[in-house]
């Protein structure tokens, strides 16, 4: 795991810009820095590692290919490289290896087979940048599902990309623009939008694509080349779905479990993160099996017993055997992370579990340099609640005529969540409030202006529908499933929002949230479930399969039956969340005022703030949860203010 860095331009390059660019990312690769210049001096690339992988200075970048033809930075892992590397050998194909680095692996495989081929062949997370000396060419691409980010712009008639905003933020001729419609997708979901930066010309190379630019060429982002498209995965999956179900249990746990053998490869210390949820406790099950010496387990508890797993994650760490670290996380010790986010995020980022994330991550980085995940489960497996709510409420409200229709998804918006709660017989289920009966509630109340499925997702996705936007501008939202409503065509409702979140929710909020929480402290992180196999097959698997009574996940749970008694892990899903709502009424209520008072809404002239201060008060005087709205507002108030801090 690295951070990289570069520019091109049709003139000479000064390498020094570059340096400075790589040193804002020294937290992503404290091992070692490096830097390269064409003999021509129109391309400069910028490298620091963080060295996981061949310890040794064979490993340094960036690397220039055996023949002088390539050079490559790269920051990521390819975990078939082994394989790879034995394809190569075996076609007399490999030049004479200096090192066991994938670096030299991935390097080696585009120069014998180009670099579309290599994508494709290549499994694991990454952003690379190659220059091809020969043509003179940049090529920059991005893993399938964009667990390493990669932004690049134009700025001071230069071609420039980086690992982070923030090593384009200081560059001669940086706009400094915010992009409205970034801003406004922001505050519907707590985090731009795919292929979008806040910074008005910066985007992101997007998922499974690679792009090719020449010196002097204008960018155009829409020249991306795709060589993944998880949505032809899904309906490819849909089309050829496995029938027995125990077959597909077998296939699931080799699939996981030779993904997690593969992602445990390190000449590092490994952990895995373990909240005692399914998915991490199902990686935990499965890394114990495949390590040859005891796994360490990370976890946090908080004081608040409401929101602490701890006791979940201990038990199972406790029946699994493994060398597990708990840290218990006061109130005021998870505020104290507040003031780190804006600089850590780089652009403003409302899913407030970014606290917790960022916490944990610290904490493991004090004894491993790589940790497991159980993200992307719930995405590819069904574990939210909406992937079979909204489909049902859409699928009921179609059986009624129109008026009728609307009329009662209006009757039933008027039912306050705890008569709903009361009625689906939750009412009283565990220490915390439950929120199934808002989200109920929420649903029927976009249920109005919805014209399909899609457009019911959306709606409901977006935390400022159906009230006066917080951007004066009009930048309508068309929310992440609207504009590429045809990739779910054909698909089974519940599938068609499921791929909705592995496009949208998971690229843009969990793996965004885990990579910049993490890399700020030099943690590699890694998620089997984002393995090509264990996507693919994911796809194959019917919903009947993912969803039963109890929920959703149904595989993934039986699956971890067999490593786990189920008594240690059954019991309603919770998330990785803080009490940020009662935190913005009490100890916080004060940092939060300071940011929303009408003076510092109105300063950037971005902002309306009648509706934020409507939702704030109705939020103080317990009349409405805005928890979410508020902190994506409060979140980008405290980023700008740091930005212009710093300029």
């Amino acid at each position: 795991m690295c951070g990289i860095a570069g520019l091109v331009s049709a003139g000479a390059v000064d390498p020094v810009l570059v340096e400075g660019m790589t040193l804002r990312l020294r937290h992503r690769g404290p091992d070692d820095a490096g830097l390269w210049r064409s003999a021509d001096g129109r391309a400069v690339f910028g490298h620091r590692r963080l060295a996981i992988v061949d310890l040794s200075p064979a490993g340094h970048q960036p690397m220039t290919s055996a023949d002088g033809a390539l050079v490559l930075c790269y920051n990521g892992e390819i975990y078939n490289h082994t394989a790879l590397r034995g394809e190569l050998e075996r076609a007399g194909q490999a030049p004479p290896w200096r090192g066991h680095s994938d670096t030299e692996t991935l390097l080696a495989a585009i120069a014998a087979w180009g670099i579309e081929r290599t994508l494709v062949r290549a499994e694991g997370m990454f952003a690379l940048a190659l220059w091809d000396q020969a043509r003179g060419h940049l090529i920059l691409a991005r893993d399938r599902f964009g667990e390493k980010p990669l932004y690049v712009g134009e700025i001071g008639g230069k071609i420039a990309f980086a690992s982070e905003l923030k090593a384009l933020r200081g560059l001669p001729g940086f706009a400094g623009q915010i992009d409205g419609d970034a801003l406004r997708h922001m505050l519907a979901v707590g985090h731009v939008g795919q292929g979008q930066s806040i910074w008005q010309g910066i985007g992101q190379v997007r998922p499974g694509s690679w792009l090719r630019i020449a010196p002097g060429q204008k960018l155009d982002p829409a020249a991306q080349t795709r060589y993944y498209d998880y949505a032809a995965v899904v309906h490819a999956g849909n089309d050829e779905p496995l029938s027995d179900p125990q077959d597909a249990l077998d296939q699931l746990e080799d699939a996981l479990g030779g993904a997690i053998a593969r992602q445990l490869a390190a000449d590092v210390p490994v952990g895995v993160f373990l909240s005692g949820g399914i998915d991490s406790s199902l990686v935990t099950a499965l890394a114990t099996r495949a390590s040859s010496s005891r796994v360490k387990t990370y976890a946090i508890g908080f004081t608040d017993a409401a929101f602490d797993e701890s006791p979940h994650a201990r038990a199972v760490a406790a029946h699994l055997g493994t060398d597990h670290h708990e840290l218990r996380v006061t109130a005021a010790e998870a505020q104290a992370v507040i003031p780190l986010l804006g600089g850590i995020y780089d652009e403003p980022f409302g899913d407030s579990s970014q606290i917790p994330t960022l916490i944990v991550s610290r904490f493991a980085r004090e004894a491993v340099t790589v940790v497991l995940t159980g993200d992307a489960g719930d995405e590819l497996f069904g574990g939210y609640n909406r992937h079979r709510a909204l489909p049902a409420l859409w699928r009921r409200a179609q059986m009624l005529p129109s008026p009728l229709g609307r009329m009662a998804a209006g009757a039933g918006a008027m039912l306050p969540p705890a008569l709903w709660n009361a009625a689906l017989g939750i009412g009283a289920r565990g220490p915390r409030p439950p929120f199934l009966g808002h989200k109920i509630r929420r649903a029927l109340q976009r249920m109005a202006g919805a014209g399909s499925l899609e457009q019911l997702y959306a709606l409901f996705m977006d935390e400022w529908q159906g009230r006066a936007s917080p951007v004066p501008v009009a930048h309508p939202f068309a929310g992440p499933m609207l504009a590429g409503a045809a990739w779910g065509a054909g698909l089974p409702p519940p599938t068609r929002l499921m791929l909705a979140d592995a496009l949208g929710y998971m690229v843009g909020d969990i793996l965004t949230k885990v990579d910049r929480a993490a890399m700020a402290v030099s943690l590699e992180t890694r998620v089997p479930f984002l393995d090509p196999t264990v996507a693919a097959l994911a796809a194959r698997i019917p919903l009947a399969m993912k969803f039963q009574a109890g929920g959703g996940k149904h595989i993934l749970r039986r699956a971890l039956y067999r490593h786990v008694p189920r008594e240690l892990v059954d019991r309603p899903k919770a998330g990785f969340a803080i009490p940020v709502g009662a935190w913005l009424r009490g100890d916080l209520r004060d940092w939060a005022e300071d940011l929303l008072s009408p003076r510092a809404l109105a300063e950037s002239g971005l902002l309306a703030p009648a509706p934020i201060l409507a939702r704030w008060t109705a939020h103080l005087a317990g009349r409405e949860d805005a928890t979410q709205a508020l902190w994506s507002v409060l979140m980008f108030q405290a980023w700008q203010r740091a930005d212009r801090a710093v300029r």
